[in-house]
This record gives structure tokens, sequence and C-alpha cells, in this order.
């Protein structure tokens, strides 16, 4: 599925030469500990997500029912509503080609929305509504202003085909909103938080309108999950978590960067920022996610990973691209003195700037750690999606802050709400 290494210069050489080898093998004990609890309780639920679920036959129907009928799909949520989809269904411009358009507008941005709608059909435009709470005031919002530029090309018989809702069970005024229509409802889990709810419904749905396979995903996970019970020491989770925390601890780290070198994976680090930001960031604690892409920022945030403060913990994700992409023609190359590249591919380059940035961060004594897919899949990137949400639940645990709650985003919430109430 993909391998987990330091480069050249193993864990334990970095560990000896940054004089954190006790401190790491402590907290890797204690991640291991608390793998090892997280397991004899059957792993968390966003981690249980059955690639046999009961869940995959709506997931299919639901699928179905879009993209028989409708060219483009617009998603309809926030954060863990949207960013989790966001980064699955990207895969599928790269293995599937393309079938039902889908389009994510999770900022609420005039401009956008009025670009959006401008440009759709809204007679072959289904709407997918996302809330886990019901209540997502941005999603609401674009939820009422969608209605309305329907009704102006459906009729109202024809409207409630034209929607789809994933919110929780009960009392929420989006599930209410689709029971008036009468569109189907898919019941959000109700353990399982946005943020960590990619391979639930929330992002499979998009998943399989996009093509994909939600079998594939989550076998993924299965596969990760499987080797975090049965190895809790060596498992990519446990190390990353007891790294993390040790370097924080020991040498100041204060920040994770996350650069993959595959544009596939750009919003794949989107989404690993709010995970991370949101589950860690409490009571005076946490560390700040940032996100690159190779080799693009190496020509703009390189310069900082590499002679600014050494604060960062490195995680380069590649893909391995040797022969891949357009061929550099010889004889041009050679004319204008690119000898260099003369009968290589693109993907040759990409590798040999990945290889290249990751050895000079490590020479300028940056902690650097590599993720190398084996290849573009659903499988590959339902693994890395739970690996990296483990890894999120046991830093927090490390830290002793709860990973599964934001309480001081709410303010903001009841601020705005107050703010709108009073515009006149």
């Amino acid at each position: 599925m993909f391998d987990y290494s330091f480069g050249q210069q193993s864990l334990d050489a970095q560990l000896d030469v940054l004089g954190i080898r006790s401190a790491f093998e402590k907290n890797l004990a204690r991640a291991a500990d608390h793998a090892r609890t997280l397991a004899k309780g059957g792993l968390l639920p966003f981690a249980r997500q059955a690639s046999n679920g009961p869940d995959m036959g709506p997931i299919a129907e639901a699928a179905d029912r879009i993209t028989e009928r409708f060219d483009d799909l617009i998603v309809l949520g926030t954060g863990g509503s949207s960013l989790g989809a966001q980064a699955a269904i990207a895969l599928a411009r790269y293995i599937n080609g393309r079938g039902t358009e889908i389009h994510t507008p999770d900022s609420l941005c005039p401009f956008e929305m009025d670009r959006l709608l401008f440009e759709l059909d809204p007679k072959t435009t289904h709407v997918l509504a996302i809330s886990k709470s019901g209540t997502t005031a941005e999603t609401l919002a674009q939820l009422l202003a969608c209605r309305a530029w329907l009704e102006t090309a459906v009729t109202d018989e024809e409207l409630g085909d034209h929607f789809t809702f994933v919110t929780e069970p009960g009392e929420r005024p989006l599930r209410h909103y689709g029971e008036k229509l009468g569109s189907p409802i898919l019941d959000h889990p109700t353990d399982v938080g946005g943020r960590f709810s990619v391979l639930t419904n929330v992002g499979m749905l998009p998943v399989a309108v996009s093509g994909l396979s939600v079998e594939g995903f989550r076998k993924g996970a299965e596969e990760v999950c499987a080797d975090f019970c049965a190895n809790p020491e060596t498992a990519a989770a446990v190390v990353g978590a007891a790294l993390t925390q040790t370097l924080h601890e020991e040498k100041g780290v204060t920040q994770v960067l996350i650069m993959p070198y595959a544009e596939v994976l750009r919003a794949f680090t989107r989404w690993h920022g709010q995970l991370w930001a949101e589950s860690l960031g409490k009571d005076g604690q946490g560390t700040t996610p940032i996100r690159a892409v190779g080799p693009v920022d190496q020509h703009s945030q390189l310069q900082l990973f590499l002679d600014g403060p050494n604060d960062k913990f490195v995680t380069i994700i590649t893909v391995p691209s040797f022969g891949k992409g357009p061929r550099i023609d010889k004889k041009e190359a050679e004319a204008y003195g690119l000898d260099y590249m003369a009968d290589h591919t693109i993907g040759d380059m990409v590798t040999c700037q990945s290889r290249a940035t990751q050895a000079t961060l490590r020479k300028k004594g940056r902690t650097v750690r590599e993720i190398v897919i084996d290849q573009l899949s659903e499988e590959n990137l339902g693994g890395l999606f739970v690996s990296f949400m483990l890894e999120t639940v046991l830093t927090a645990n490390l830290m002793g802050v709860d990973a599964f709650d934001q309480p001081a985003v709410e303010e903001g919430k009841i601020l705005t709400r107050q703010y709108l109430s009073a515009l006149e």
C-alpha cells in the first residue's frame, strides 16, 4: 500500500543525532498503549466503516439516482462535511475519467455562488446538502439560495428530486427541510464527528457519484487498521504521533508540514489541516499544520522551510513517477543547453526534485519522513485517510486534550447570528 520511511538516515539515527531517543521511546510506549486500548475496543467509529457495511447499499442507490439523471452535483457543506469528499474525489480525474461533474462551494463566497449558479443548468443539477448538526448556517444559506435558483426552472413536483440530504436523525432544520421536500435523507453517523467523517456516507456518496470505488476506499482503510491493531509499536500512526509530540516537547517544534509531490493530493492537505488544527488546538496547546505541494512550493515556501526557524516536522508524500508523463525531446533540450533534461520524463524530474528537497532539508537539520504511495488508487488513499486520523487521535491523547470537540469556534457562530439579527 504505502511505505513509511525516514530516508537514507534511519529514524534511529535521527533520534540519536537529535538526542531525543529516550523521550521518543517513552512517548512511543504511551502511544502504543493507547493504540492497544483502541484496538481492544474495536477502534473508533470513524475507523469501523466496513467495505461490506449496511450503508453500502443506500450510498450506491443514492449515487445511481443522481448520476442517471443529472449532469452536475453541487455539494453543500463546509469543513468536515466537504473537505474529505474533495480530497477523495480528486482521485477521479486521474484514474476514472469524468462522470457527473461535482462542485464543492465550501466557502460561503457570494461571488463563487453567483458564478456557479450562472454557469450551471438547474434542470440537470442535483444538490447534496450535508450537515451533521443540521444547523450549519453556511450550508443552510446556500441551500435556500439553491432552492430559489432551482424553482426558476423546475416544477414544485420535480423539486424534491433535485435534492439529497445527509444529517443526523432527530429534530433538525436540515432534516425537516428535506422531509418537507420529500427528498432522500441519509443518516449522518451520530458517533462520527464531521472532520473524521470522510469514510462515512459524507465522503463516500460523492465518491460513488464520481465513479470511484467506495469499497476500495474502505478496504484500504481496513488494511491499515488491521496493521494498527496487530503491530501497534510500528504502525505509521503510532510512530508519527510519538515523534510529533517528542519533537514538540524536546525541540520546540510547533508546526507540522504536509507536502505531497502529487497534484492529486493538494485537497488532501486542506483536509489534513482542518483535522489536525481543530482536533489539537486546545487549552493553549497544539501544533500548527502547514500545507504545501511539490514541486511548485519549492519556489515559494521552501526557502523558509530550509533557512527559517527549525520548528517544523516535515512529511513528504510521494507517488513513484519515474517514466511517467510527457518525455522531453532530446534534441530540443540539448539545443538549448538543457542536457540534464534530455530524454527524461516530467515524472523523472519530479522524483529527483522530491529526493533533492528531502536531502537538503535533512542536511539543514530538519526532521523529515517520507510516505511513498505505490500507486494512485482508492485503497491507498483510504489507507492514508485513516492513518492520519489515527495519528491525530493518538497525538491528542499524548497532549492530554479531547480530539473530538471544538469549543472555541462556537463563540464565533453565536456572534455571527447576533450580528445578522441586528442588520436592518
